[in-house]
C-alpha cells in the first residue's frame, strides 16, 4: 500500500505569494481561476513578497471587516481567503490558523441606532433597477399575508396552546414578514432613484459603473456603486459606504486614486465612466 505523501519542508522565509502558489496547485481546475482571481485581492493588499509567517489575526480581522454587508455573497467572496489560511496552518506556514479571523463584523446596538437614525434623516438613494427589484421584493412579500393567515387559523384549532410548535412557527413567520415589508416600504417611500446622466454630472456616483486600472500591472477592474441593499461584490456591485466606494465617490474621469494598505499605498487611475 503507497504511503502517504509528506508535505513538503517549511521553509521560514516563504512569502504569501509563494504561499498562494503552492495552494492554487492543490485546486482543481475548474475552480482554480475563481479562487486566484479572490487571492489576488489580498496578496496585493497584504504584499505579495511579505513572508506569510509575519501574518497575524489582527491584519488578517482587519481584512475582512472591509467587507461590511454580511451577505452571502460577500461570505461567500471570503471564503477563497479563508481556506487558504486553514491549508497555510495546516501547512506549518503559520504559527496559528488564521481562518477563524475571516469574518464580518456585526454592528453594536449603538452603531444600529446610529445608522437607523441616519436612515430616518436622510433620503435613500438607489439605481433604477435597484428600486424595482425592492418593488418586486414588496409584492412578493404582501403575497405570502394570506398563506400565513391560514397557517395560524389552522394552528389555532388546537386549543392546547401550552405545546402548539406550528402555532408558534406561523406567529415568527408572520412577525418576520411584516418586518420586511415594514423595512422595505420605509425604504421606498424615501428612496431617490437616480437615472439620468444630467441629473449626476461629471463627477462619480451612485449607480455609475466605474472601469479603474492598478497602475502596477494595468489589470483593469469594473465597479459598479449601489446601495449596501444592492451589494453583491461577485457581480463587481459595491457599496457606495465601502472602503472603494468612498475612494471612488464624487471623483471623475482621469482622477487617479490612493488606497492604503499593510502593501503600501495602492495606486488606481479613473479610466472610464459607463453609464446607460
Amino acid at each position: 500500500m503507497p504511503s502517504k505523501q509528506k508535505p513538503l519542508p517549511v521553509n521560514p522565509g516563504t512569502s504569501l505569494g509563494e504561499a498562494a502558489t503552492r495552494f492554487l496547485s492543490t485546486v482543481s481546475t475548474e475552480s482554480a481561476p475563481k479562487i486566484q482571481q479572490e487571492l489576488l485581492k489580498f496578496t496585493r493588499w497584504y504584499g505579495l513578497d511579505r513572508p506569510i509567517i509575519d501574518l497575524t489575526g489582527q491584519v488578517v480581522s482587519s481584512y475582512s471587516e472591509q467587507f461590511h454587508s454580511g451577505t452571502s455573497q460577500t461570505i461567500e467572496h471570503l471564503n477563497a481567503v479563508k481556506t487558504f489560511l486553514s491549508y497555510c496552518f495546516k501547512q506549518g506556514l503559520t504559527a496559528s490558523n488564521l481562518a477563524p479571523h475571516i469574518r464580518v463584523k456585526k454592528p453594536t446596538t449603538s452603531q444600529r441606532t446610529s445608522i437607523n437614525t441616519v436612515k430616518i434623516e436622510e433620503p435613500i438613494i438607489l439605481t433604477k433597477d435597484g428600486y424595482e427589484e425592492l418593488k418586486r421584493k414588496l409584492a412578493v412579500l404582501k403575497e405570502e399575508r394570506p398563506k400565513i393567515s391560514e397557517e395560524l387559523r389552522r394552528a389555532a384549532a388546537d386549543k392546547d396552546f401550552r405545546e402548539n410548535a406550528p402555532l408558534e412557527a406561523a406567529r415568527e413567520k408572520q412577525g418576520h414578514v411584516e418586518g420586511q415589508i415594514r423595512d422595505l416600504e420605509n425604504t421606498l417611500k424615501r428612496a431617490r432613484v437616480i437615472e439620468s446622466p444630467e441629473e449626476k454630472g461629471l463627477k462619480i456616483t451612485m449607480g455609475d459603473t466605474v472601469v479603474i486600472s492598478f497602475v502596477e500591472s494595468g489589470e483593469r477592474i469594473q465597479y459598479t456603486l449601489v446601495s449596501s441593499q444592492e451589494a453583491n461584490i461577485q457581480q463587481g456591485k459595491i457599496s457606495l459606504n465601502s472602503p472603494m466606494g468612498q475612494a471612488l465617490f464624487n471623483r471623475e474621469a482621469g482622477d487617479a486614486l490612493e488606497v492604503t494598505a499593510p502593501s503600501g499605498v495602492l495606486k488606481y487611475q479613473i479610466i472610464e465612466i459607463l453609464r446607460k
